[in-house]
C-alpha cells in the first residue's frame, strides 16, 4: 500500500503533528510511506528523514500539489493531520480519487469528509462526531488509539534513579514562551531538566537564562525524552500528547494549557482528578509543586 501523510511543523504550528504521525506510520510497516510537508521556519522535516521516510516538499497548502503526488505515487491512502485542511478540501480530494482512502486526524470536533476519523486523545468522545463525518466513516476515538512512541514502551521496563526534581516540557516550539517564566519561579536548589527543540523562537533567550544555572539542564532536540521523564520525580507539561507519555510513565504532573486545541484534554484532566491550569499562573504553579508530597523536592 502507498500512503501519503500530509502534515506540517514550524515554530508557530509546533512539532506535535509530525511526531504523532511518525508513531502512526510505524503501524504500516509493509507500506511505502511518503510525507508531504512544507518547509516552514522551525520545521522538523529532518526527523521524518531520520525515521527513514521520503519527504516531498510542498510550496503551498493547495490541493493541486497534493493531487500530483497522489497521481505520481499511486497513493492508496492519504493521512491528513492539518488544521488548515477542512471538509471541503477532503471532499474535493475524494471526488478526484474515488478509490482513495482518507484518514483524518481531529482533536477539535470539526466536520470531516473521510473514511477513518482518528482522535487519539484520552478525552475523545465518538458521540460528538455525529453529523460531522459521513455515515460510512469509521470513528477511532479515545485511549485505545492513543499513540505512544516505542521508546516509552521500552523505557517503562527500566527502573531508574530519580535524579531530577522537575521535568519541564512546554512543547517543542514553546509558542507561549513559558519556559523562562516557569524556571524563574522554581527554587534554585531543585535539579531541573527542560526540553525544547530548534523550533523554539525563544531558544537563544532560554540558553542565555540557563547558562549560569548549574541546577538546570537544557535538552534541545533530545532523543531521550522517555529516559528524562523516567528520571524525574515531577513534570510540568502542556495538556497535549506529552500528558499520555507522562501518565504512561506514572510520573506526577501539572499541565498548563498553552493553546485552544488543548481544552478537551485540560477539561478531562480536571474531571479525573489531575492538576491543570488554564493559563500560566505563578502562584498556582508554586502551590501545585508544594502540594506534591508536601514539596516537590
Amino acid at each position: 500500500m502507498n500512503i501519503l501523510f500530509r502534515a506540517d511543523s514550524s515554530s508557530t504550528i509546533g512539532i506535535g503533528h509530525i511526531m504523532r504521525d511518525l508513531v502512526l506510520a510505524k503501524q504500516y510497516k509493509d507500506s511505502n510511506i511518503i510525507f508531504a510537508t512544507q518547509k516552514l521556519d522551525g520545521n522538523i522535516n529532518s526527523k521524518i528523514i531520520e525515521a527513514g521516510y521520503k519527504v516531498e516538499i510542498l510550496n503551498s497548502n493547495s490541493i493541486d500539489e497534493v493531487q500530483k503526488l497522489i497521481d505520481s505515487y499511486s497513493i492508496d491512502m492519504i493521512i491528513i493531520d492539518h488544521y488548515g485542511i477542512d471538509y471541503r478540501y477532503e471532499k474535493k480530494i475524494k471526488s478526484n480519487n474515488q478509490n482513495l482512502k482518507i484518514l483524518s486526524f481531529d482533536d477539535t470536533y470539526n466536520k470531516h469528509y473521510c473514511d477513518i476519523l482518528l482522535n487519539h486523545n484520552i478525552s475523545a468522545d465518538k458521540h460528538r462526531y455525529k453529523g460531522l463525518v459521513p455515515t460510512w466513516c469509521e470513528i477511532r476515538c479515545g485511549g485505545n488509539y492513543t499513540l505512544i512512541r516505542d521508546e516509552f514502551i521500552e523505557e517503562k521496563k527500566i527502573k531508574r534513579e530519580k535524579i531530577y526534581n522537575i521535568f519541564i516540557a512546554m512543547g517543542g516550539a514553546d509558542s507561549a514562551n513559558l519556559n523562562i517564566k516557569i524556571l524563574e519561579i522554581l527554587p534554585k536548589d531543585l535539579k531541573i531538566v527542560t526540553v525544547t527543540t530548534l523550533a523554539n523562537k525563544n531558544l537563544d533567550k532560554l540558553k542565555e537564562f540557563v547558562k549560569d544555572r548549574e541546577n538546570i539542564r537544557l535538552e534541545i532536540n533530545s532523543n531521550k525524552i522517555s529516559k528524562l521523564i523516567n528520571q524525574s520525580k515531577f513534570a510540568i507539561i502542556t495538556p497535549s500528547v506529552t500528558v499520555y507519555e507522562v501518565i504512561f510513565m506514572e510520573v506526577p504532573f501539572i499541565a498548563i494549557m498553552t493553546a485552544d486545541n488543548q481544552i478537551d484534554i485540560y477539561n478531562y484532566l480536571l474531571q479525573n482528578g489531575y492538576t491543570a491550569l488554564k493559563q500560566f499562573n505563578s502562584k498556582e504553579l508554586k502551590k501545585a509543586i508544594e502540594d506534591f508530597n508536601g514539596r516537590a523536592y
